[in-house]
């Protein structure tokens, strides 16, 4: 046999024990009470050879092989028991019986068995030891003690040799079952304290996740509608610089102001992530918990979500202004009257307006836009929408994510509203949004 071989049957032994034995002290104690009860009842057999005048030899093997059954008393002790009230006449077994009371009051035999073979040892030892004090006490003349003597020692002594057997043997039992359930219990809680670091870990994965995508959404937001008027601005100044210079010197100042927005922007966005991200790495390092510092990035990174400093629906005009300017056709209109909103209503607003109107400036370049914006009681709308391209404008080549459309509708989501884009049958393109007021919502119902 290879050395994994025997190591895989040692491994096997060991979770299987031996036989009915878990452990090996448990072993070498069984066959040790076992010798000590065949070596016992083997002596006892001699007496009782003599008094049934039996040959010694047998009374001796009788005794041998009784007393050898305390060797399976954690299988069968109710064997053992039997086997011990059935020795009892013959006045042997006396360890026999002791430890098999014991052994059946410890196992997990049902309480009514172990009171009723517990009886019947009781029974059987009151009897005869009741039998051998009366003959004891007849036998001596000299000594006359009353009647109550023989039953009164017989009662003790069968009590005394019954009951603490069966009362040590059902703490015993009742101490096991009790460190088995803590001990289940315990690895309940192991388990569940597994699953609640797991749950821990996965949150904090999705934190992570959540922190990355709300970055990314910002630098997109930030950058992409500056940089692609930049570009356009570019384009143009490109185009008119031979022909018009003084237009040329204008384009180039717009370039300029919106690459110095740009950076004021990312600078602020960053800015928040920065001061989050110290504050969570001086988290971690007085000893706060993975999940606590990733939560501490989350909030920064939300911050830098929803910022008081952030753009506002009032800003929508100056946004379009700039598209004009870049050379778009943009109609703006406005229904209801302008009011303050929570400051990630309005920033989403904004964004929605201006992811829209980037996107018009990427893949419709020329084409006329409305963007319309609508205030009512308990929400605020806004659309914008793009006619068909116009051919003669050349592409100003701008490269596309892909995540333009995927970032507005996470915005909207977000806030409870409602986020809806795709073509048009003119050959345009459409997005409509709307996202509820709570303190709108909350005035209106106020006055009805």
């Amino acid at each position: 046999m290879t050395a994994t071989g025997a190591d895989q049957r040692t491994a096997e032994t060991t979770a299987r024990g031996y036989w009915w034995w878990g452990r090996r002290r448990s072993v070498a104690l069984d066959v040790g009470l076992a010798l000590v009860s065949a070596l016992e009842c083997a002596l006892e057999g001699v007496d009782f050879a003599g008094r049934a005048g039996l040959p010694t030899a047998l009374g001796v093997v009788f005794g041998l092989l009784a007393g050898s059954v305390l060797l399976v008393r954690r299988r069968w002790p109710i064997a053992v028991v039997l086997v011990s009230i059935a020795m009892t006449p013959a006045e042997m077994g006396f360890l026999m019986a002791l430890v098999g009371l014991y052994s059946l009051a410890a196992s997990e035999v049902p309480r009514r068995i172990t009171v009723v073979l517990a009886g019947m040892s009781l029974v059987g030892t009151l009897i005869v030891t009741y039998l051998r004090l009366r003959q004891s006490v007849a036998e001596q003349a000299d000594f006359g003690p009353g009647d109550w003597y023989v039953p009164l020692m017989s009662a003790v002594m069968s009590v005394g040799l019954t009951a603490p057997s069966v009362l040590f043997g059902l703490y015993i039992g009742a101490r096991r079952r009790l460190m088995e359930s803590l001990r289940e219990r315990a690895d309940s809680l192991e388990r569940e304290l597994s699953l609640l670091a797991d749950r821990a870990e996965e949150r904090a994965e999705w934190a992570r996740t959540e922190e990355r995508t709300r970055i990314a959404r910002e630098m997109h937001d930030v950058v992409a509608h500056r940089v692609s008027l930049m570009v356009v601005h570019a384009a143009a100044l490109q185009a008119v610089a031979p022909k018009d210079p003084a237009k040329a010197v204008r384009n180039a100042a717009l370039v300029g102001d919106m690459g110095r927005q740009a950076l004021t922007e990312l600078r602020e966005m960053l800015g928040v992530l920065r001061s989050g991200d110290a504050s969570a790495a001086s988290a971690g390092a007085g000893g706060a918990p993975p999940l606590a510092a990733v939560g501490r990035v989350a909030a920064a990174a939300a911050a830098a979500a929803v910022s008081e400093d952030g753009p506002r629906l009032c800003e929508v005009e100056a946004l379009v202004a700039q598209s004009r300017e870049a050379g778009m056709t943009v109609e703006l209109s406005v229904d209801g009257d302008l009011r303050a909103y929570a400051p990630e209503v309005e920033q989403t607003a904004y964004r929605v307006v201006q992811e829209a109107l980037t996107n018009v400036h990427k893949h419709a370049a020329g084409a006329k836009t409305w963007v319309r914006l609508a205030h009512r009681g308990a929400e605020v709308a806004m659309q914008v929408e793009n006619g068909p391209s116009d051919g003669a404008v050349a592409d100003a080549g701008l490269p596309s994510g892909g995540n333009g459309l995927v970032g507005m509708r996470e915005r909207v989501l977000g806030l409870g509203g409602v986020f809806v884009s795709g073509p048009t049958d003119a050959g345009g393109f459409r997005v409509s949004a709307v996202l509820p007021d709570a303190a709108g919502a909350a005035e209106t119902a106020e006055a009805v």
